[in-house]
């Protein structure tokens, strides 16, 4: 018997589903069907200038592009062995929060919440929760608005550059933050109330997380550490010897850990950084998983879960937020940039993206132009993943009718969050 979703809608990007089972329910075949082409940024990147890349890169994704700007301009710093001021560092920690805030917030309510109701209609889904849509769209317009102040538009920034930023905001602007900022909290813990009630399907397998890793700080906007399962590698070691790519299925890379799939995202920062996230934020947790009589190994057992951990993500962030914004009103400087001077090199940027671990690499070369680039992005490392969750979820919903195992294995994929325009780059 064969199950095909032809496309599944609300991800961003189109893919698909593609599974052959057995009548006895046993998994013969399955594959998520990236349905984009190869889009081949890598490949315009190089002969470019060091100037231009930053903004080339953000165009991978209208989502989270300033999170492939900042990683690039980090990859460049490194090949150039450039040190950005404290200043910079503050500003870049700000805008990855506000990121990541926006990205969660759009994700959850708007893709993601409708599968826990079978409800198709966005203006249902609306009417059904009018005090919830607008404490998103509060909480979205907060982080957009971070992201325009800091990085000189909403989409696609322009301020980032190697070195630092080409302009700084004003310190009112600054101030406009922290006066929004209570605001912005009560519409997070609206967020986590909602899906802190709601009924999260069951799945019971094993995972391996990936993601920055740093002692007693919750990932940021640089990693200077990858945990895996139990190790722990610099990113240069993990990038370049542990990631095994597969190139044979294109458009999308695929990426395996010794042989095996692995899960990243807000789940994994979770399970891996537990101790830096903030107070408030695990006190949601602790509740969720009392409520529900559940151990850490079934939370974590269940990626299914990623959604409510992006919605306690939302509340860690907000927190973030506030202290970046309050140390840069007391540390400010009005120089925006560090000089430097091009030089061949090679760099590689690690940042927590709104999905994960994402990897820039560049090599730079005597006449100061792109030699080399490669990529690979979150939903790339864990399609592979994805899919091995999808093969243990089959057998146990095979009683169910045609149209709730679809609705079922939907809920899982944008449970996921993936986005294949990043991961056909």
């Amino acid at each position: 018997m064969k199950l095909i979703i032809p496309h599944i809608h609300k991800t961003l990007g189109g893919a698909g589903f593609f599974s052959k089972i057995s009548q006895k329910g046993e998994v013969k075949e399955l594959k998520i069907n990236v349905l984009e082409g190869l889009r081949q940024i890598e490949g315009i990147l190089i002969g470019r200038r060091i100037f231009e890349t930053p903004l080339v890169i953000s165009r991978i994704c209208g989502i989270c592009p300033t999170s492939h700007i900042l990683n690039a301009c980090a990859a460049l710093e490194n090949a150039l062995g450039i040190t950005v001021s404290l200043q910079t560092d503050y500003l870049r920690r700000l805008i990855t929060s506000a990121q990541i805030i926006q990205s969660h917030s759009a994700h959850l309510f708007f893709m993601s919440l409708a599968d826990f109701f079978n409800i198709g209609d966005d203006e249902k889904l609306i009417d059904k929760f009018s005090k919830e849509s607008k404490a998103v769209l509060e909480l979205r317009d907060f982080a957009l608005k971070i992201i325009g102040t800091v990085g000189g538009r909403v989409v696609h920034p322009i301020t980032p550059v190697p070195g630092g930023f080409s302009k700084i905001p004003d310190k009112q602007d600054l101030k406009k933050i922290l006066k929004d900022y209570d605001r912005a909290h009560k519409a997070s813990l609206i967020l986590i109330n909602l899906f802190n009630n709601l009924e999260y399907p069951q799945l019971k397998r094993e995972t391996v997380f990936c993601s920055s890793f740093s002692e007693n700080i919750y990932p940021h906007h640089k990693g200077e550490r990858v945990k895996i399962k139990d190790s722990i590698f610099s990113p240069q070691d993990f990038f370049s010897n542990q990631v095994e790519e597969d190139l044979k299925n294109p458009p999308a890379k695929r990426t395996a850990f010794k042989g095996k799939s692995y899960m990243l995202g807000a789940i994994a920062r979770v399970k891996n950084n537990w101790p830096g996230l903030n107070r408030e934020a695990k006190g949601f947790i602790e509740e969720f998983k009392k409520q529900r009589k559940i151990t850490d190994k079934d939370f974590f057992g269940n990626n299914f879960y990623n959604s409510f951990c992006q919605a306690i993500e939302t509340l860690h962030f907000l927190e973030e937020v506030k202290k970046d914004v309050s140390i840069l009103l007391k540390q400010r400087s009005d120089e925006p940039l560090v000089k430097y001077e091009v030089r061949p090199g090679r760099g590689l940027g690690l940042l927590e993206a709104p999905r994960g671990c994402l990897f820039s690499y560049f090599e730079i070369g005597e006449n100061g132009r792109i030699t080399d680039c490669s990529i690979i992005t979150p939903t790339a490392q864990f399609l592979r993943n994805l899919e091995e969750d999808l093969k243990v979820l089959l057998p146990e919903i095979k009683e169910l009718s045609k149209d709730k195992k679809i609705r079922r294995i939907r809920t899982l994929v944008r449970a996921y969050d993936p986005c294949i325009s990043c991961a056909v780059h």
